[in-house]
């Protein structure tokens, strides 16, 4: 036998016995059910408010990923409900892990797409980057994130319980791809930290007009800030935690560690859900909303030959915006 394809010793186990303890598992323990229901009932719920607001007020992309993700986290906490029974479930055992892995980078393309609409409302200027281009430069990071996270996911359960080297090829690309997810997210902080920055400054010299100072002002605007501060924040420690986790190899002490996988994984990103699910942007930020709805192609033709750029009172959007790739068909918008 090569030294690729080694048997586990576990691999004809498909429920616990005394010759196939849970201890043996993937997980080491019986995931709690009662947890695994509130978590597929929450992703669920979230889901569900955040596609109504989205629709009620057309925020088309920005309600998609937020939706996506919540749907797969619901798909994934609901697989983890018969591993409750029975740990040795690799069906149930590969969807959970496939979706949870997966669903937050979803999310985040959501998160990422706050700042243009921020800056081109503010003051575009102040952007080290063009507003307009935040898009193009987050979301391929992050698609990016997803396809090799979701490359490892299909290596690892390709690759079973018979072929060792292939199980840690999957585990290693999971890893990169999450590490990688930390490096955007942490790069993105960074540009937004510099933007508050410079904002607060040009807001004090006394140089903003009016409308900036009382958007800026606004608390219901604040508020939609601090809920994606939030919930960006929330997705960063899961994301660390998942490195922490996957670093030891499957089956590892961390891994086996329910309470920490409850916490750092399970509530770091429904509670990120629900804050962008409660604080929309079509509520609380009005000029997001007016920007992401739908409009005219006249109206994007216009934009277009505008080079793009927005006054601080309206943003520009272009018809390439990978965002309006998530949009509905064109009706006649504002």
């Amino acid at each position: 036998m090569s030294s690729r394809n080694v048997t586990h010793p576990f691999y004809l186990c498909n429920e616990v016995t005394p010759l196939c303890p849970v201890q043996a598992t993937t997980l080491g323990y019986y995931p709690n059910r009662g947890i695994n229901y509130f978590f597929a009932i929450g992703f669920g719920l979230a889901a569900a408010v955040t596609f109504v607001t989205g629709v009620w007020k057309k925020t088309w992309s920005y309600m998609a990923f937020i939706t996506a993700g919540c749907m797969l986290e619901l798909a994934g906490y609901a697989a983890r409900v018969p591993l409750g029974s029975n740990p040795w479930n690799k069906d149930a055992f590969e969807t959970q892990i496939c979706a949870i892995i997966l669903a937050p980078t979803l999310v985040c393309i959501s998160i990422y797409l706050t700042l243009k609409h921020i800056s081109l409302s503010i003051n575009p200027e102040l952007s080290r980057i063009r507003p307009r281009l935040y898009p193009w430069l987050f979301v391929p990071l992050d698609v990016s994130c997803l396809l090799v996270q979701a490359i490892g996911g299909a290596i690892a359960a390709s690759a079973g319980y018979t072929d060792q080297a292939m199980l840690q090829h999957g585990n290693r690309a999971i890893i990169a791809g999450i590490t990688l997810q930390v490096f955007v997210l942490l790069f993105f902080g960074t540009i937004a930290v510099d933007y508050y920055v410079r904002v607060k400054r040009w807001i004090k010299s006394g140089e903003a007009g009016a409308e900036a100072v009382g958007l800026w002002r606004d608390k219901k605007f604040r508020m939609f800030v601090y809920a994606v501060t939030g919930a960006y924040s929330g997705i960063l420690i899961r994301c660390v935690y998942r490195i922490a986790e996957m670093a030891g190899g499957w089956g590892n002490k961390i891994m086996q560690d329910q309470p920490s996988f409850i916490v750092l994984e399970g509530f770091m990103v429904l509670i990120p859900c629900w804050l962008l699910a409660c604080f929309p942007p079509g509520v609380l930020f009005p000029q997001m909303a007016a920007r992401m709805s739908t409009r005219t192609k006249k109206e994007r033709r216009a934009d277009d030959k505008a080079g793009g750029q927005a006054t601080p009172s309206r943003g520009g959007n272009d018809s390439s915006d990978p965002e309006q790739a998530a949009s509905t068909p064109e009706p006649k918008g504002q």
